[in-house]
């Protein structure tokens, strides 16, 4: 089963460049952040005319989760538990049933934090403080469970082309990392770096000063996995090449192929 992670920046003028990406990938899950739009007006056609099922949680110009799946979804949830006055659009949980193992997708657009300090950064914080507790709770479930999408975290200084450029921000302040950490210290296995634990692999290069073309790249975009759904990792990639097409996201696809 391979299930992709995408920050799409924006559904509405990314639609062409999801759906060619899609076309190419064939992914049977993608999970998708920044979708910029309400519930509504989410171009769901053009998904379902694919095959894909549509669950969103969407939130006007802003955030926005949504799951697209070939397979067959359950107990859905939408907003990270926590705190019932957040209105803010950043969290979407189901259970996908594949042939042999049901998996529970955790769908995430973490908050930026900038600038820090202040208010935007305490939020993050506070949210992050929220999602261990939750993960917690996830772990206890032993079923095979993803946490996946835009953590807006350097983890370490290796996953930035220009380290320095980012001590000062809400990315990879030692705050930041350290949330980062105790989460993945809770018995996550961090995907990517199981796979290749080498320097320069990024998910995002921002739209300002020719940052793709000088690889001025950083990695933000990160799938945890519980225990089980570790046991089940066959491949995980990142597909940089997206990134290089017309009208790109500012981040590209990472998917994961599971053995369920």
């Amino acid at each position: 089963m391979k299930i992709a992670t995408f920050n799409i920046n924006g559904i509405k003028a990314r639609v062409g460049a999801l759906g060619d990406w899609l076309d190419e990938a064939q992914p049977d899950v993608a999970v998708l952040q920044e979708i910029k739009s309400v519930d509504e007006a989410f171009p769901r056609e053009m998904f379902e005319d694919r095959g894909y099922a549509v669950e969103t949680h969407g939130q006007k110009g802003f955030n926005g989760v949504a799951i697209l799946s070939k397979r067959p979804l359950e107990d859905v949830v939408r907003g990270l538990p926590g705190d019932a006055a957040d209105e803010q659009a950043r969290w979407i949980e189901a259970t996908v049933m594949g042939d042999a193992h049901a998996v529970r997708l955790c769908g995430l657009y973490l908050p930026n934090g900038n600038p820090a300090p202040g208010p935007k950064y305490d939020y993050k914080l506070a949210w992050m403080a929220r999602l261990e507790a939750h993960a917690k709770t996830l772990l206890a479930s032993e079923m095979p469970v993803i946490l996946l999408g835009d953590y807006n975290v350097i983890p370490q200084d290796e996953d930035a082309a220009r380290p320095e450029a980012w001590r000062a921000d809400a990315l990879a302040l030692p705050e930041t990392r350290a949330a980062f950490r105790r989460l993945v210290n809770q018995g996550w296995t961090e995907g990517l770096r199981a796979r290749n634990a080498a320097p320069g692999v990024y998910t995002f290069w921002d739209y300002q000063a020719g940052a793709w073309d000088k690889n001025d790249g950083i990695r933000i975009d990160h799938l945890l996995l519980s225990p089980q759904a570790a046991d089940l990792m066959r491949d995980l990639q990142v597909d940089a090449h997206v990134r290089g097409r017309e009208k790109p996201s500012d981040h590209v696809p990472v998917w994961i192929d599971l053995a369920a």
